[in-house]
């Protein structure tokens, strides 16, 4: 086959005008994380209602919020090397049915094990689903618009919790807990058959594993390009085979530094956006608020994510990406202090949790696109799973702690305080990371 006949996948998208095709593929991972981000919150939204209704005290509840982060942390581990071995499509597909019909099987559950485990299975489905739709986003989207277009993509996440923070301050009062649980495994269970028609799999990934389906990517390119792809063009990823596994590739020259400066990032960052949005409305009612006030005000942490996704997004391609969330993280801090300063009075609270999602939750989504670009296609799915999944430690650890600092007798001006450390940590790991993604297993081998 001639040299000018070869069409490499990469190029052949970074040098395209964005097409209703790549946003159909954005789309559909936006419905997914928008739907994953409902059932995330979901033990949050149901927590007052369940303690309330089973006689628990606070610390009771914990097992159910750390069910379903261990369900998450397992099912990132699992699912991300998978994704990169049997392809982005059928993980996600995998990951949604999980979850979706975990959730609807939690109607059965009549005590706090029962249920716990449950969120646990339902987590293994979640953990799946957001990092394969970060790994599609980014290898459908081109390089110049790269990270805006995954933290437009993730901001499905924060929308999808701050709308079930809504429909939950009207549905658990009206109908009670368990309708909220209705919404949370129906919804996704109605986006399985939309994924499965419309989804495509990754033209890198099917150039790289997959060659002999020229046909495929024939079709998606002629979907995507602005001119007819000839008949004969035969698309290429240029990148070389994996000589490792790809767990074991995270954390050799010239991605390990990177790896642990994000795995650290992602630990800490979950923690307190866990602790935060786990036990926000608990500590809201306990200060006399009701459960309404609760829900909406946890809601505006959720908006606030997303806000500050889209505007780190834009930001992070425009400048250098891991300064931009270095500096975020830092705001954080100071905001979420704040957030001790102002719990008791509402008017002066929702602006204040609003500012802290959009430093937290918003840096979070930033963090996953720039682990979307730390790695090749071999284990970029793996690499932005595992970060993931090493994040969920952190994310067990803050809910865990939730729990045990509410019981302690702590003042919550001394617990937001402590809650305020992991952000600076964070930013102090985001000033060390690399200045930009490593290339050298990114070339063509010569």
């Amino acid at each position: 086959m001639k040299q000018n006949d070869l069409i490499d996948v990469q190029e052949f998208v970074d040098t395209q005008p964005l097409s209703r095709f790549q946003w159909l593929v954005i789309v559909l991972c936006f419905l997914t994380v928008a739907i994953d981000g409902i059932d995330i919150g979901l033990a949050a939204y149901i927590a007052p209602s369940v303690r309330a209704e089973w006689g628990l005290t606070v610390n009771q509840l914990s097992p159910i919020f750390l069910f379903g982060l261990i369900g998450m942390m397992a099912g990132s581990l699992i699912f991300g090397p998978l994704a990169d071995r049997y392809g982005r499509r059928p993980v996600m597909l995998a990951s949604v049915a999980f979850f979706g019909f975990a959730t609807l099987f939690s109607l059965l559950a009549t005590n706090v094990t029962e249920l716990a485990l449950l969120r646990f299975v339902a987590g293994v489905g979640i953990g799946g689903a957001t990092p394969t739709a970060v790994t599609l986003t980014a290898e459908y989207a081109p390089a110049r618009r790269r990270l805006t277009i995954i933290t437009i993509m993730l901001c499905g996440n924060s929308l999808g919790s701050a709308f079930g923070g809504v429909v939950a301050s009207q549905v658990i009062s009206r109908f009670g807990w368990h309708a909220m649980l209705i919404v949370g495994g129906v919804t996704p269970l109605l986006l399985l058959p939309v994924l499965r028609l419309w989804l495509p799999e990754s033209m890198r990934f099917l150039a790289l594993r997959r060659p002999d389906r020229q046909a495929d990517l024939r079709a998606f390119g002629q979907r995507i390009a602005a001119t007819p792809v000839k008949a004969d063009s035969h698309f290429v990823a240029r990148e070389p085979e994996r000589l490792r596994s790809a767990v074991r590739e995270l954390l050799v020259a010239p991605y390990r530094r990177g790896t642990l400066l994000l795995w650290t990032t992602f630990f800490m960052g979950l923690s307190v956006l866990y602790l935060m949005s786990s036990w926000l409305p608990t500590i809201i009612t306990h200060s006399g608020g009701t459960m309404k006030t609760a829900a909406l005000t946890t809601a505006l942490w959720s908006v606030g994510g997303t806000c500050g996704g889209l505007l780190l997004g834009r930001v992070m391609d425009l400048a250098t990406p891991h300064r931009v969330l270095g500096c975020a993280y830092c705001l954080a801090g100071a905001v979420i202090y704040l957030v001790g300063q102002t719990y008791t009075t509402p008017g002066v609270l929702g602006p204040i949790v609003f500012l802290a999602g959009l430093c937290i939750s918003g840096s979070q989504v930033g963090i996953n696109g720039l682990a979307a670009t730390h790695y090749p296609t071999t284990s970029r799915a793996t690499g932005v799973a595992w970060a993931t999944g090493i994040g969920r430690f952190g994310s067990m650890l803050g809910s865990v702690m939730g729990g045990f600092l509410l019981s302690s007798g702590l003042g919550y001006e001394t617990l937001f305080m402590l809650v305020a450390v992991p952000a600076l940590v964070a930013a102090l790991c985001m000033f060390s990371m690399p200045a930009a993604a490593p290339r050298a297993l990114h070339a063509r081998p010569s």
